[in-house]
């Protein structure tokens, strides 16, 4: 049964902004009594209704994000990056905003499908395709997948007929270092994506697709990195894909229609954080496109873009209990919450900063400074190091952490057998459940014997 909170009995007060100690989605408004409302409804009414940790989905943002790509790209394709965070929810919003959606996986491929997702509008991408997966991509029909390595290349070939092709990209690697830690910059060689430029391998995969008659080669693909906040990155890496497409076409006489410049669309985490202009990169971008195609004679393929980060990272917040506050001999002070490294990996891995905030109710003391910390077996789940809080924090408080909808629970793992939070969607003064928290219950039923 569908849960649902009430509309605020006091109407919103003025925008949070920066005000609130962070990027909040724009629905953000101060409550009474120290609460923060988003989409109408309150943070810690929907924690009281629906327990912690909790994720906050505002639907609106999430519409309000996918209509300013298709308003900035009106001529250029826009695919929503599913790894950033998927449920059947997030897949109607997207479809219904007009965009198509970019999956890594046949659990995604299924999610997507299964919540009514129209395949043709589905691409397919990931290093490592099993058999099984390409084979689910082509029986449902998937719009377009993406070549990664050599051996996808006959593999999917021996699953199409030449009556029934299968639209495919190549992924190239322009060689272009871009995005916030080396773990996620995927434009450069050395690592385990796409077919490089330099030394001949993109051209030899090109030359080889070209050559199966099942497969029809729409264009290339390339994917710089993740939270990129310059526009440069793709201006060089529009340069480089162009003159490829200039190569094949004075070495195949084809000329690909499609150019696919990937996502790693940044977004601010803390309030004076820099975030990829939109405006600024529709404009530079297809300008640029234009000028070096019209520079080598080839007509202008499409632009395909794909935005996860920037769609559903703004648009989440977490909310979690604090569980414990500790002073220790040497000064620092440590909160722990009931979530942790398993619901956001993100500053275990790359040292991702957050900001924090008190909710639920205001405090009239000094401020401290506190790491905010998880409650899993490890030093370093640590959440948001070096915050600053009410110094009178106490166990049973509330803090929500913003910037919270991408890469979290789409990273979460069962360490410790801590079940994922639940996430609710917030709109109009209305939340309403769309995914339940994980139990011991749902770890068990996994096991089949001992």
């Amino acid at each position: 049964m569908t849960q649902l909170i009430a509309p605020p009995v006091s109407p919103p007060t003025a925008p949070v902004a920066d005000a609130l100690g962070g990027p909040w989605p724009a629905s953000a408004r101060p409550g009474p009594g120290g609460e923060v409302l988003v989409g109408g409804v309150g943070l810690a009414e929907a924690a009281e209704r629906f327990g912690t940790p909790l994720y906050v989905l505002d639907e609106g943002e999430v519409r309000a994000r996918a209509r300013a790509y298709r308003r900035a790209l009106p001529h250029a394709e826009v695919l929503y990056a599913a790894k950033a965070f998927l449920c059947s929810a997030m897949a109607d919003w997207v479809a219904e905003e007009g965009l198509g959606l970019d999956v890594c996986s046949s659990g995604e491929l299924w999610l997507a499908v299964s919540a009514g997702f129209p395949a043709q509008r589905v691409l397919l991408h990931g290093n490592a395709k099993s058999p099984e997966e390409l084979r689910l991509a082509r029986r449902l029909r998937v719009g377009r997948i993406v070549i990664d390595g050599p051996a996808e290349i006959a593999r999917l070939a021996a699953l199409v007929a030449a009556d029934t092709p299968q639209k495919v990209l190549v992924r190239v690697v322009p060689g272009i270092a871009a995005g916030h830690h080396a773990a996620v910059r995927t434009g450069v060689g050395g690592q385990k994506f796409g077919f490089p430029i330099t030394g001949g391998d993109a051209a030899d995969a090109i030359a080889r697709v070209l050559g199966q008659p099942g497969l029809e080669l729409a264009g290339l693909h390339c994917h710089l990195g993740s939270q990129i906040t310059s526009v440069e990155p793709y201006l060089q890496a529009v340069d480089a894909l162009v003159r490829l497409l200039a190569e094949v076409r004075e070495r195949h006489g084809v000329e690909l229609s499609e150019l696919d410049l990937g996502g790693g669309h940044g977004i601010r985490y803390l309030p004076g954080d820099e975030e990829l202009d939109l405006a600024e990169f529709a404009v530079r971008v297809t300008d640029r496109l234009a000028v070096r195609c019209a520079e080598t004679g080839l007509e202008v393929p499409r632009l395909v873009v794909e935005p996860g980060r920037a769609v559903a990272g703004p648009a989440a917040v977490a909310v979690y209990r604090v569980l414990s506050v500790k002073h220790t001999a040497d000064g620092r002070c440590f909160a722990a919450v009931d979530g942790g490294m398993s619901d956001n990996p993100r500053p275990a891995l790359y040292g991702s900063p957050y900001s924090v905030r008190l909710v639920g109710r205001r405090s009239e003391a000094g401020a401290m400074r506190v790491d905010v910390v998880g409650r899993h077996c490890e030093a370093g789940d640590v959440l948001v190091r070096d915050a600053v809080l009410p110094a009178d924090l106490r166990p049973g408080d509330l803090l929500a952490v913003p910037a919270a909808g991408a890469y979290q629970l789409s990273m979460a793992s069962g360490y410790n057998l801590v079940g994922r939070p639940a996430v609710a969607a917030v709109k109009d003064g209305r939340a309403r459940l769309l995914i339940r928290r994980e139990t011991v219950e749902d770890f068990r039923l996994r096991e089949v014997g001992r």
